[in-house]
């Protein structure tokens, strides 16, 4: 029986561990496995390890390295920056999208039941926010702004700069959840203007199980666990020497590779696009045509349903989504798209392909030859079910 080559397209879920990633790590796993906070040698070569890494992910982000804070994982770092504003600022009102990936919705609604008024942002048929609707509902007593950088499901990129400029100008923190951004697109917290970001290394090449957050020098943060005082008391627990240094290697591969992958992501994704509008009837992009990460395609194909389409695909080696990996398995409609306006008879025909750094045109003509006739049956079993 011959084996399936395998086309993962899958990258916005979680990204190959690179082999420098790996070779970085290993030291930490093997000899170099002691505690960081012991003074004796061992001790010591973890701390250098992760010291060395803050300031690789500090400097991918055009943060200092003081300002970096280690978490288990990206939601971990959402957690830790909403909840944490909130508790230690004065105010009792947090404004966000409904397109937030669910860590940070989750938190915020975790608030409004400890007492918080949680209110939701518009968004455009797109998935963007407007600058404008964030000034025009600040109120005296908001005490954060949450708006992503790029959205997980569509990949369209937010005018974070613009929004945090506004929450500025009215002397509110602004959060945004820069997970998709890294590695996609410039990421440079201090243009941005913002107060906090989370991170997470699992998506750009780095080990699961490792996020960073992202605070402001000066901004006031509640921690959520207590204990050994790690992280300059923002995060008790021993730390992740060869997670962090997982991280701090991505970090810096993904940002030098940045310019010359880009345009290649965003070659084998238009080319995806075309020759699926040329290939199949009645489909549409989802999220911003042009304001939008280089990797992501997010297509609707009307008159199928996202997972049986990705049960087919699957068959074939071809790996992919319907939207975020966190909400696998739902049978309901993309929140994302719906919350766009998306209507449900397109949103459940959802499709999400992004591309990586072990791309190739292989893999778009995988797709390109794998997908109509899929649809195609598809298609013909909901006709003779009606």
């Amino acid at each position: 029986m011959m084996a399936i080559t395998v086309h993962y397209l899958d990258y916005a879920a979680t990204a190959p561990v690179l082999p420098e990633v790996r070779e970085a790590m290993l030291p930490y796993l093997t000899d170099r496995w002691g505690n960081p906070s012991s003074i004796y040698a061992v001790g010591r070569e973890a701390r250098k390890g992760i010291d060395d890494a803050r300031e690789q992910v500090a400097f991918a982000i055009g943060a200092s390295p003081e300002e970096i804070v280690f978490t288990g994982s990206g939601t971990e770092a959402d957690n830790l920056a909403i909840k944490g504003a909130a508790w230690a600022n004065d105010g009792r009102h947090v404004l966000l999208p409904r397109i937030e990936h669910h860590a940070v919705v989750d938190s915020a609604e975790w608030l409004g039941h400890a007492g918080f008024e949680i209110e939701f942002l518009p968004v455009d048929e797109t998935g963007l926010v407007a600058a404008g609707d964030v000034a025009e509902r600040i109120r005296s007593d908001t005490v954060l702004v949450c708006v992503m950088a790029v959205n997980n499901e569509i990949g369209t990129v937010e005018p974070v700069a613009d929004i945090a400029a506004a929450c500025r100008e009215r002397g509110v923190l602004f959060f945004t959840d820069a997970v998709q951004a890294l590695g996609k697109i410039p990421v440079d917290v201090k243009v941005w203007g913002c107060d906090l970001a989370a991170f997470s290394a699992h998506k750009i090449g780095g080990p699961k199980g490792t996020g960073a957050l992202y605070v402001r020098r000066g901004v006031k943060l509640e921690p959520h666990t207590h204990g050994g005082g790690q992280e300059r008391g923002r995060r008790s627990g021993t730390e992740n020497p060869a997670g962090t240094v997982g991280f701090g290697t991505a970090a810096e591969l993904v940002t030098h590779e940045l310019e010359t992958q880009s345009p290649r992501w965003a070659a084998l994704r238009d080319r995806l696009w075309d020759g699926v509008r040329d290939r199949i009837g009645d489909v549409r992009l989802n999220g911003h045509a042009q304001q939008r990460v280089p990797h992501n395609l997010n297509i609707s194909i009307k008159g199928v349903v996202g997972e049986d389409v990705l049960l087919m695909l699957d068959a074939q080696g071809i790996c992919a989504s319907t939207g975020s990996a966190c909400q696998s398995g739902s049978v309901e409609p993309s929140y994302v798209l719906s919350a766009c306006g998306v209507p449900k008879g397109w949103a459940q025909g959802a499709l999400r392909i992004t591309v990586g750094r072990e791309s190739t045109d292989a893999d778009i003509d995988a797709v390109l030859d794998a997908l109509p006739p899929i649809v195609e049956r598809l298609r013909g079993f909901s006709k003779r079910s009606r």
